[in-house]
């Protein structure tokens, strides 16, 4: 895996642990704060000679670049939300600047490139993780308020569900998938848990994961992972329930028995509005909508974002220390 050649500090909404924690100093926290808010750009010799690809040994055809400069200058257009040619532009003024005599992708070469880009995989831990799973919708760029009000007509703009698996531990996003907007929440389980590599303790989802489905790709992964999933209102238990209770038949009867708030507190469902911190995060640092417009160059966009926030969350996270 390689790094990418500068380093961003940007704001988050960082994980609260379940211990009591107190930051002991502030004038260090408050420096925290202000440095969320700087930007700091540097080549390094590697990420210089990884820059140049190799020369081509035909005649004729397109400049070629390699991955890692594909990968810095829309790793820079999805932090700044500027569009392929103001990102063409960017990368070249930060080129001059740092004096490197470095080609600058052309923005027809990263929108062709982005298609087929293959973007580092977020990696964590060998420690079973706890994932925490939601979605949210994304918007397609697609015609402004001014044709509306010129035409007078209104077309229904398109959109995308994005689905977010993040780590209850560290607050990283570690695995991710973009589907249509009607696509099902629960049939993106299985994509979710191939991204992840190392063990899970327990999958939390809200009741849109209450099916049979969502309990089976659970089981054929991870046969000792708990899943977190409030039963529907009206559910019954299975006629096995007796004899050979399921995950979700202890949930109905701990419901029925403590209310649907205490089985939240009991279970750690609650853990589950830490997926919807990093969605919020996503749409205030990232946006609220898809820039690219076909379904490759989509799926690249959205795991940079992905990996743009993970950076930023490890980069700009506060350091505490337990009082009690």
């Amino acid at each position: 895996m390689r790094t990418l050649p500068f380093k961003l500090n940007q704001d988050r909404r960082h994980h609260i642990p379940k211990q009591k924690h107190k930051v002991t100093n502030w004038r260090g926290y408050d420096a925290s704060l202000r440095q969320r808010g700087s930007l700091t750009v540097w080549f390094s010799a590697e990420a210089i000679e990884g820059w140049r690809a190799a020369p081509r040994a035909t005649r004729g055809g397109q400049p070629w670049y390699s991955p890692l400069a594909i990968l810095t200058a829309l790793t820079l257009r999805a932090v700044f939300r500027l569009a392929l040619r103001q990102t063409e532009g960017l990368i070249g003024s930060i080129l001059r600047l740092l004096r490197l005599d470095l080609a600058v992708p052309d923005h027809s070469t990263l929108s062709r490139r982005a298609e087929t880009l293959e973007v580092p995989r977020p990696r964590h831990g060998r420690a079973p993780v706890h994932l925490l799973v939601d979605s949210t919708g994304l918007k397609l760029c697609g015609p402004g308020e001014w044709l509306v009000e010129k035409h007078g007509t209104k077309t229904r703009r398109g959109w995308r569900k994005l689905h977010l698996a993040t780590d209850a531990d560290t607050g990283r996003i570690v695995a991710s998938a973009l589907t249509k907007h009607d696509g099902d929440d629960g049939s993106q389980l299985g994509p979710l848990l191939d991204q992840v590599d190392g063990p899970v303790a327990s999958i939390t989802a809200d009741g849109a994961f209450d099916r049979d489905g969502v309990y089976a790709e659970a089981a054929a992964r991870h046969p000792d992972a708990a899943v977190i999933v409030p039963p529907r209102s009206g559910a019954v238990p299975s006629g096995a329930a007796e004899t050979a209770p399921t995950q979700r038949d202890r949930h109905i009867v701990a419901m029925a028995k403590h209310g649907r708030m205490g089985w939240q507190k009991a279970s750690g469902y609650n853990w589950r509005a830490l997926v919807e911190a990093d969605i919020a995060r996503f749409k205030r640092v990232i946006g609220e909508g898809l820039r690219s417009h076909t379904d490759g160059r989509q799926a690249t966009e959205v795991a940079i974002a992905v990996q743009v926030l993970n950076r930023m969350l490890e980069l700009g996270r506060p350091e505490y220390v337990r009082t009690a």
